[in-house]
C-alpha cells in the first residue's frame, strides 16, 4: 500500500474519531435513558439539575425518536426534561400503526415522564412534527389545564381554539407549501396572533427560514424558536450556548469511511471489460422502465393494497416499482452478466461498509438505524425486488469514465424522482413516497462513488440493493 493510501487511511481515522468525539461532547452533562414502557420504547433526556419542566416530544409519520435528537438535546442543555418515543409502527416499536392508538402512546409517554425524579409535574409542555404536531395538538386541546405549552412543528390539523391549548406556537419551513396553508388556516381558528402568554391563549407562527419538512428538524432557528417560547411560558431565562451540531458530525464521519473506502477500494477493483451493449438499449432501458413500473403499480393498486404491502407503509410498494422497473431495464439491455463467488464476496461486504458507514451514527443522530425482528424479516424480500434495477444500472456503469458516471447519476436520480413523482400523482394512497425523492441524488451519487471504484456490476447490485432495502425497512412504518 503506497504513501498515498496509508495518508487518506490516517486523515479516515482522525476524521470518525474526531466525529465521534463531537456527539460525545453533544451527550455530555445530560441524562439519557433508553426506557420502556408496555411495548413503547421511550428515550429519556435531561439535564443534570432538577426540578425542570417536562416536555414530550412526538416524531412524524416514517420518523423515530431519533429524528426528534435535535430538539431533545437542546431543550434539555437549556434546563428541560424531555421524553421521546417511537409511535406505533415506527422506529422499535413492534406495534402495527393504528392511528387511533397514538394518542394512547403519548398518555403512556406522559405517565413515565412524570416519574422521573429531575421533572417538574406541575410545569409541562408539548412539541410534535407533522404527524406529531396532530397529536400533540390534539392532547393540548383535550387537557388544557395540564400542559402550559404546545409547538406544532411542519402542523397538521387539530380541533384548536381561542383558549387550548395554551400558548401555541405554530412552526412551518419557508419550503413547505401546503403546511404554510395549514399554518395560517389553524392560527386563524386559534384566534390569531397574540402574546397572553400569563393567560395561556399566546399564539404565534414562525416560518423558518430556508426549511423544508425534514430539513426543519435540524435548523437552529427552529430549535432556538421553541426553546425562546417555553421560557417565556414558564417565566425562565436559558442561558445555555448549546447548538445542535451533531449532523454535522455525522456528515463527518460517513465522509471519513468515504475516504477509507477510497484507499481500500483499489485493492477489491476487478479490471473488467466494458459490457457490450448498444448505447440505445441503454438509455431506451432507462427511460422505459418508469413507465412500466408506474403502469403496473397503478394497475396492481386496483387489485391489492400497494400502501401497506409486505407489513410495511409504502416500502413493499417501492420494492415493486423498482422490481418492474429493473425487470424492464434488464430486458431491453437482453443480456445479463455472471456473477462470480467474488463479486458476491464484495458485495456482501459493500453492504457491510455501507451499513455501519451510514448506519452505526444514525442511531444517535437521525434514524432508528437497528432493525427490530418484524423489521428485519421485511428487509431482504425487499431487497430482492430492488436487485434487478441496481443490477442494470451497475451493468451500463461498468468500466465507463467519470464523466459518464456523472450523467448516469444524474439520469437515474431524475428518472426515479419523476417516476416516484407520477405514481404518487396517480396513486394519492403512496403520498409519503416524496420523503424519499429528496434522498435519491444522494444516495444514488454515493453508489456511483463505490460503482467506479468496484468495477463490478454484480458486487454493486448486491451491496447496493441490501443497502436501499435497509433504508427502507428502516424508515418506514409497520403496517
Amino acid at each position: 500500500m503506497n504513501r498515498q493510501r496509508l495518508g487518506l487511511i490516517l486523515v479516515a481515522i482522525v476524521l470518525i474519531v474526531a466525529s465521534w468525539l463531537g456527539i460525545a461532547s453533544a451527550r455530555s452533562g445530560l441524562i439519557i435513558k433508553s426506557l420502556d414502557r408496555e411495548s413503547l420504547p421511550l428515550l429519556y433526556v435531561a439535564p443534570r439539575v432538577s426540578p425542570a419542566p417536562g416536555v414530550l416530544v412526538a416524531h412524524g409519520f416514517a420518523g423515530s425518536k431519533q429524528l426528534m435528537l435535535g430538539y431533545a438535546h437542546v431543550l434539555a442543555k437549556a434546563g428541560y426534561a424531555v421524553m421521546l418515543w417511537d409511535f406505533n409502527g415506527h422506529g422499535a416499536n413492534p406495534v402495527r400503526l393504528e392511528r387511533y392508538e397514538l394518542q394512547n402512546n403519548l398518555a403512556t409517554a406522559l405517565q413515565v415522564l412524570q416519574e422521573q425524579p429531575e421533572v417538574d409535574r406541575a410545569q409541562l409542555a408539548l412539541l410534535g412534527h407533522s404527524m406529531g404536531s396532530g397529536i400533540v395538538m390534539t392532547a393540548g386541546v383535550q387537557d388544557a389545564a395540564q400542559f402550559a405549552a404546545t409547538i406544532a412543528i411542519s402542523p397538521t390539523g387539530a380541533a384548536v381554539t381561542p383558549t387550548a391549548p395554551r400558548n401555541l406556537q405554530l412552526q412551518v419551513g419557508s419550503g413547505e407549501g401546503r403546511f404554510i396553508q395549514n399554518a395560517d388556516r389553524l392560527l386563524t381558528q386559534a384566534g390569531d396572533e397574540n402574546s397572553s402568554l400569563a393567560a395561556g391563549t399566546a399564539r404565534e407562527l414562525i416560518v423558518i427560514p430556508n426549511a423544508q419538512h425534514i430539513t426543519i428538524l435540524f435548523s437552529d432557528v427552529s430549535h432556538q424558536a421553541a426553546v425562546r417560547w417555553l421560557d417565556a411560558t414558564f417565566n425562565r431565562t436559558s442561558e445555555s450556548q448549546y447548538v445542535d451540531r451533531r449532523i454535522g458530525w455525522y456528515g463527518l464521519h460517513l465522509l471519513g469511511w468515504l475516504l477509507g473506502l477510497t484507499a481500500i477500494a483499489p485493492i477489491a477493483a476487478t479490471p473488467l471489460p466494458a459490457l457490450k451493449i448498444n448505447p440505445l438499449q441503454r438509455w431506451a432501458g432507462l427511460l422505459v422502465a418508469p413507465i412500466a413500473a408506474i403502469s403496473a403499480a397503478t394497475l396492481l393498486n386496483q387489485r391489492i393494497e400497494l400502501a401497506s404491502l409486505g407489513g410495511v407503509q409504502v416500502g413493499g410498494a417501492v420494492g415493486v416499482w423498482l422490481l418492474i422497473a429493473g425487470i424492464t431495464w434488464l430486458t431491453v439491455l437482453a443480456q445479463v452478466s455472471r456473477p462470480t463467488g467474488r463479486s458476491v464476496a464484495i458485495g456482501l461486504a459493500l453492504f457491510a461498509i455501507l451499513w455501519i458507514a451510514f448506519g452505526a451514527m444514525a442511531q444517535v443522530v437521525w434514524l432508528q438505524w437497528w432493525l427490530i425482528p418484524s423489521r428485519l424479516k421485511v428487509w431482504l424480500p425487499i431487497a430482492a425486488a430492488c436487485f434487478p434495477w441496481f443490477l442494470a444500472a451497475g451493468m451500463v456503469q461498468q468500466s465507463i469514465g467519470t464523466g459518464k458516471r456523472i450523467l448516469w447519476w444524474l439520469a437515474q436520480s431524475a428518472i426515479l424522482i419523476l417516476g416516484f413523482g407520477a405514481t404518487v400523482y396517480l396513486i394519492p394512497q403512496l403520498g409519503f413516497m416524496f420523503l424519499l425523492l429528496p434522498l435519491f441524488p444522494p444516495i444514488l451519487g454515493l453508489l456511483a462513488i463505490v460503482a467506479g471504484w468496484l468495477n463490478d456490476a454484480w458486487a454493486y447490485a448486491i451491496g447496493s440493493a441490501l443497502f436501499f432495502a435497509w433504508l427502507l425497512a428502516a424508515g418506514f412504518p409497520l403496517s
